[in-house]
C-alpha cells in the first residue's frame, strides 16, 4: 500500500564504553571544533544489516565472493568483495549488461529495502541512475556534554614480522578507542512524494513508497543498532526514537528536529527533554496526525514538556 503521509523524527542512540563511529585513526568522529558526531551511514548500516539478517534484498551492502587471482604466477582462490554490479546480479538473479533496459533495472532496484528507503546511485552497464531516497537522514550530533575519549592497549597474542628486526619477535600491540559515554541524535525525514517522478514510467511492481517500506524503516530505528553487536559496537543501543507524522495533505515542513531536543543527566537518570520541540509544535498540531515517542522507561526519562504524544516503551 502506497505511504500517503510524510513523517519527521529523531532517533538517539547511546553509547557506553564504545565507539559508534570512527574515523581512519580509530578515534570517534569530531568536527573541527571537537563535537562528537556520527555519520548518516554510521546509522543506516546497522539497519541494513538487520534487513539482510531478515532475508530482505539489500544492494548496498557489503559481501564476499573466493574468486580466482594471480599470485606469483599461480592461480589461487582469494576472498574479495563483490563489486556493485556483481552484488546486483546475486541478489537478483539475473544479468545485468548494456542492453538490459533502464525500465528493469529501477524495478530490481526498488525491490531492494535499502534502496526503496535511502534511494541509490547507479552507474554500471551503461546505466545512470540516480534516486533520491524517501528516508533522509541528517548527522547525528553527541549532546552529553561530559563525553570522554578513552584509549585502551591491547596486546595482541602474536608477533608482527613487519615489526623492526629487534622488535619482530615480540607481540605486537594496539589499541582500542572509545567514549566513556555518549548520546547521539539524528533527525530524519519521509517524504514518498520523492518517487512521484517514477510513478508515470510504468515500473513493472513499483507503486511508490510502500506503507511496507517505512515499517521496516521504523522498526531499524528502534531495534537495529541494539540487535548489531560487534566488538566497537558493543555498548551501543538504541535508547530514543521519535516519529511525527503529517496529515494526508499536510502542508507542514519541518527542519532538522535534532537541535530542539536536549540531553542531560538528572539524579543520575539520562533525560531527554522535548521543551523546544514543543514550541515549535504548538501552534502545527492541526497538521500533525499523531506523535509516537519511545524510549528505554527503565534507563531514561523524557521531559515531554506537555508535548502531546503517545508514550511507548522502545523493547
Amino acid at each position: 500500500m502506497k505511504m500517503q503521509n510524510r513523517v519527521y523524527g529523531v532517533v538517539g542512540i547511546k553509547s557506553i564504553m564504545s565507539n559508534w563511529n570512527a574515523d581512519f585513526s580509530g578515534r570517534p568522529k569530531t568536527t573541527s571544533n571537537s563535537d562528537i558526531f556520527g555519520s548518516d551511514k554510521a546509522f543506516k548500516y546497522p539497519i541494513k544489516r538487520m534487513w539482510d539478517i531478515e532475508g530482505e534484498k539489500v544492494l548496498y551492502i557489503k559481501s564476499y565472493k573466493i574468486d580466482k587471482v594471480k599470485v606469483d604466477k599461480q592461480t589461487v582462490d582469494k576472498l574479495q568483495p563483490r563489486d556493485l554490479k556483481e552484488r546486483y546480479e546475486y541478489i537478483f538473479k539475473k544479468e545485468l549488461n548494456d542492453s538490459t533496459p533502464s525500465r528493469e533495472v529501477l524495478s530490481n532496484l526498488f525491490q531492494a529495502i535499502d534502496v526503496m528507503n535511502f534511494g541509490a546511485t547507479f552507474a554500471e552497464s551503461k546505466q545512470n541512475i540516480s534516486i533520491t531516497g524517501a528516508v533522509q537522514v541528517g548527522q547525528g550530533f553527541n549532546k552529553y556534554q561530559e563525553s570522554n575519549i578513552e584509549t585502551q592497549d591491547i596486546l595482541s597474542p602474536y608477533r608482527n614480522p613487519s615489526e623492526k628486526k629487534e622488535d619482530a619477535t615480540a607481540s605486537s600491540l594496539g589499541t582500542k578507542i572509545v567514549t566513556d559515554e555518549a548520546h547521539y541524535f539524528y533527525s530524519f525525514s519521509v517524504n514518498p512524494d520523492n518517487y512521484s517522478d517514477y510513478l508515470d514510467l510504468e515500473i513493472d511492481g513499483f507503486e511508490g513508497y510502500t506503507v511496507e517500506a517505512y515499517e521496516k524503516f521504523k522498526k531499524g530505528c528502534l531495534i537495529a543498532a541494539t540487535a548489531f553487536n560487534t566488538n566497537s559496537k558493543s555498548g551501543c543501543e538504541n535508547e530514543f526514537a521519535l516519529f511525527i507524522e503529517c496529515k494526508k495533505g499536510s502542508q507542514l515542513y519541518l527542519s532538522n528536529l535534532d537541535q530542539y531536543v536536549e540531553f542531560e543527566k538528572r539524579d543520575g537518570r539520562n533525560t531527554i527533554i522535548l521543551c523546544d520541540l514543543e514550541k515549535l509544535l504548538r501552534s502545527k498540531l492541526e497538521e500533525i496526525e499523531k506523535i509516537e515517542v519511545y524510549f528505554n522507561q527503565l534507563q531514561t526519562d523524557v521531559d515531554t514538556c506537555g508535548l502531546p504524544c503517545t508514550i511507548k516503551d522502545l523493547y
